[in-house]
């Protein structure tokens, strides 16, 4: 009899612990779940869809996916898991909150990053690496104090080098050439380099290119095929036909930045960001 009361008893308390673990899933915020499926989803095998939904990235960096469209872009570069990729210049890193996750089990992330800087983007970037290392704790960091330091990887290791809107800042320093050839030494045959830059008008002057941040199509395409690549595909998945071009403080009048303020807010968030050429080149393998 008391075997059978014992019994009883046991089976009561599991039967209310299980509705008490039943009525805490059911209260959870939902974020507190995505987090811990995140989790076991970046040590393995992820989809860029899922990275670009995961909760590591902030509303105001998913808000932008509208005017980047990274899954298209990674996607036309040839983008695979299992690969060596070489971020150049990733700024806050906006394109680095996509690629490590996407790399860390098979492949491997290379950021540049400045050497010995004091500077507040670096030291603000290298803290954010620091600061999440479920995301980021796989990236390597390649120190770099361009034009004479710029060893990105050993060479001939790489798979694939991206850059997102840098060139016009590398022709204004006067080291795009070096930045080029680096890129070059540190792919393996066949490996390639993907290109996003703000797009000028057809006839925009290198003075003016500097001044605005756009840049010529064309004088891209000449400048990395002088440093060895060959141009093997164009995209308009970052094309922006609102762009206008024309605005008095150039291409960082329009969102992200609004380098006016207030004024004429709504017509430069209306246009969105820049109009963008997206580019693919490829170390060509020896004959």
């Amino acid at each position: 009899m008391k075997f059978a009361q014992n019994l009883t008893r046991r089976q009561g308390l599991l039967k209310a612990l299980t509705l008490a673990i039943l009525v805490l899933a059911s209260v959870m915020p939902p974020t507190v779940l995505a987090n811990e499926s995140e989790k076991a989803t970046f040590n393995s095998t992820i989809t860029l869809q899922t990275i670009l939904t995961s909760s590591h990235r902030s509303v105001a960096n998913r808000d932008r996916d509208k005017y980047r469209h990274p899954a298209q872009t990674l996607q036309f570069f040839g983008l695979r898991p299992n690969m060596t990729v070489v971020e150049l210049w990733p700024g806050g890193g906006w394109y680095t909150e996509i690629l490590a996750p996407f790399l860390a089990a098979k492949g491997q992330l290379i950021v540049t990053n400045f050497a010995s800087s004091t500077s507040k983007p670096a030291l603000a970037f290298q803290e954010k690496l620091a600061a999440n290392p479920e995301v980021f704790g796989k990236v390597k960091v390649a120190q770099i104090n361009p034009p004479t330091e710029l060893t990105l990887a050993p060479d001939n290791s790489v798979d694939l080098v991206v850059t997102f809107r840098n060139i016009h800042n590398w022709v204004k320093a006067g080291y795009d050439e070096q930045v080029y050839a680096a890129a070059y030494k540190a792919l393996k045959p066949g490996g390639i380099l993907g290109v996003e830059e703000h797009r000028g008008k057809p006839d925009i002057s290198l003075e003016e290119s500097i001044k605005t941040g756009y840049m010529s199509l064309d004088g891209v395409i000449a400048a990395v095929e002088k440093a060895g690549f060959k141009l093997v595909g164009k995209s308009e998945i970052n094309a922006n036909p609102k762009d206008t071009k024309d605005y008095p403080g150039g291409v960082w009048t329009l969102p992200p930045t609004l380098s006016q303020g207030q004024k004429d807010r709504q017509r430069f968030l209306a246009i969105g960001e820049s109009d963008r050429m997206t580019l693919k080149f490829i170390k060509p393998k020896a004959p």
